[in-house]
Order: C-alpha cells, then structure tokens, then sequence
C-alpha cells in the first residue's frame, strides 16, 4: 500500500527517488519537521541543497498538487517572492514512487519572525494583496473551497462517523458547529472567494537577505481574502487590531478590502478548531500522530474542545450584537502561537 510506504520512508528511498528525478545526491538526507507531509534536505554533489518533499497519500489527487505548482509558478512570474518547485530532468514539477507523489524546492533560508513592526506589516500588506490579485486571476478547480460545508460540517461528520466524539461531549459539540456553520453561511454571503495562500500563519513566512518569502502553499484554497489576514496577524488585542488595520491600509494600495469581511474572523477562527481536531483523527494511523499528540481523544481533551468551540461561538454572537449597535467585548490577551494549530 502506498500508505504502508510513505509510512517507511529511508533515507535510501528518498535518495533514490531524487536521482531517479534527475539529481545527483551525494547521500546527506536530513529528514525536516513536518508532520503533515514528509520532508527532507538533501545536498547534491555540486554543495548546493534541494528539498524533497513526499506528499501524504490521498490527501490531495494529482492535479490538484499540480494546481498548488501552478499558482506558485503564477506568483513567481507576478515577481512575488514565494518558494516554487524546480522541475525534474524531464520539465515535469511532479514525480510519483509506489502511488507516492513527490516533487524537489529550492532550499530557502531566513527566520520566521517573531512579530512585526509598523514598516514590516505595510510591506506584508502589499505583498498579501499582490498574492490576492494573481490567485483572483485564475481558478484552481481541483482545491477545496472553504465554506461551511467544508470548514466545519465536514470535519463534524468524520469526527461523529468516526467514532471520536464521547457521548458526554456530542450534542453540545455538533450543535455548536451546527450554529457556527449556519452563520458562516449567512455572513459569507457576497464575499468574493479565489485563490489565496489558506494557511497564511507566521511559521510559513521567511525573512532572508533579500526581504519576505511566502512558504508552503500546501493547504491553499479558494476562501475570502480575509483568512490569510487573520492568521497572519491572529491577536485580539488592541494592538494586534491596530496592526490589522495598518495591514489592511498597505492592502488597499494594490487591491481593494471591505472592512465587512472581518465580521468573518472569528467564525473562520472557528473553523480552525473543528478542522483541526478532524485532522488529528484523520492522521491517526501515522505513528507520529499520537506520539505528537498523546492528550487527543481523552474525555478532557473533548471537554475541552467543547468549551473552546461553545466560548468562541460567544463571542460570534457577542461581537455581532456590538454590530448592532451594543458595547463590544473588552479587549483580551494576544493568543500565542500555542493557541492555533500549524502545521508542524
């Protein structure tokens, strides 16, 4: 099975692969951390470095993988400074072992930052608006759309046909995705969707000797713009507002904003909840999985849960019923990177 292989991967079946590609390795294979996918820094005889990444089976078909190449290649043509693949000795950007589809990057250095001044999040402004108008230019049928379908309602039927949710747990659960989902689909309507980066959270964000690169397209999808803005500045303090608005001013000077797509963050925030617990337990046949994750699926892991999605539906309802003209929440704490969920 291509599931048992991927599971298996050597460092000579990488070597292997890569050759078979058209490179020249020299035998250094450094696996890198990634759970989702399987990842490794490889060095050819030339000294220089490629990275090879092994795509998760099933996860995503074929075109749709080459649909993640071809909004990298769109971007790298718009002189937007993102990380594409380099093509196999015969042209082709994806490569396939025993059902496995792989494909080699560039390695790209820097940091990943730990905060932004003003001047950085105007940069990180324009350049997330430039992204926004070459995704807008072009559709990408094969990837998921983000919607209530397949935000939460989705994520909750795996989660239920699965088996994962206790009987404690399962009514308030499903029926506080159930309003969640229902309010998406109210407030998302006429909301523009197209490509956009998907997972645009700072652990994909590289700063190097030549300014910004965009990292790991991997989960991108055809949402609202508004979910990249989020989660590159995910806070909700009166700071993290306030860089949100200085991002969305720089935002404007290349592609327009409606201030009304914000009424969506805390729902997609939401969201983000739901999917990730559906995607720990669609992962949990991969050893890595519950030695990354030994507290998933206890009664106090979904106790948990419950409170977290009942609490962020609060305040769903509590920051519309400010819209509708009553006092807005105070301001709370900025959330760490320990309270989102990336990909590791």
């Amino acid at each position: 099975m291509s599931t048992d292989f991927f599971f298996s991967l050597t460092p000579d079946r990488v070597l292997n692969a890569v050759e078979a590609g058209g490179y020249r390795p020299t035998g250094h294979c450094t696996p890198l951390t990634c759970l989702e996918n399987r990842v490794y820094d490889i060095r050819l005889e030339d000294d220089s470095h490629v990275v090879a990444k092994f795509y998760r089976p099933g996860r995503w078909s074929r075109e749709a993988i080459l649909e993640e190449h071809r909004f990298l290649f769109d971007l790298r043509d718009a002189e937007i400074p993102v990380c594409a693949p380099t093509p196999f000795a015969d042209g082709q950007t994806l490569h396939s072992v025993k059902g496995i589809h792989y494909a080699v990057w560039p390695r790209t250095g820097g940091r990943s930052p730990d905060e932004f001044d003003d001047e950085q999040v105007a940069v990180l402004g324009r350049l997330l608006a430039r992204i926004h108008n070459t995704g807008a230019a072009s559709d990408a049928p094969h990837r998921r759309r983000l919607s209530a379908e397949s935000g939460a309602l989705e994520p909750l039927a795996f989660l239920e046909q699965g088996g994962f949710l206790p009987p404690e747990c399962r009514r308030r659960y499903r029926a506080a995705v159930a309003e969640i989902a229902a309010l998406y689909g109210r407030s998302s309507e006429g909301v523009p969707l197209h490509r956009i980066h998907g997972d645009c959270h700072v652990g994909n964000l590289l700063r190097g000797d030549e300014g910004w690169f965009f990292l790991d397209f991997d989960d991108f999808v055809i949402g609202p713009a508004v979910q990249d803005v989020w989660m590159l500045l995910p806070g909700r303090d009166a700071y993290a507002a306030r860089q949100r608005e200085q991002l969305i001013e720089a935002y404007r000077q290349f592609r327009d904003f409606d201030a009304g797509w914000l009424r969506l963050v805390e729902l997609l925030r939401a969201f983000r909840f739901v999917f990730y617990a559906a995607w720990i337990a669609k992962r949990w046949e991969d050893p890595a999985f519950p030695a990354a994750f030994p507290h998933f699926g206890t009664q106090d892991y979904w106790e948990r849960e419950t409170q977290d999605l009942e609490q962020q539906l609060e305040r769903v309802l509590r920051g519309a019923d400010a819209r509708d003209g009553e006092p807005a929440e105070s301001a709370e704490p900025e959330l760490s990177n320990e309270d989102f969920f990336w990909d590791l």
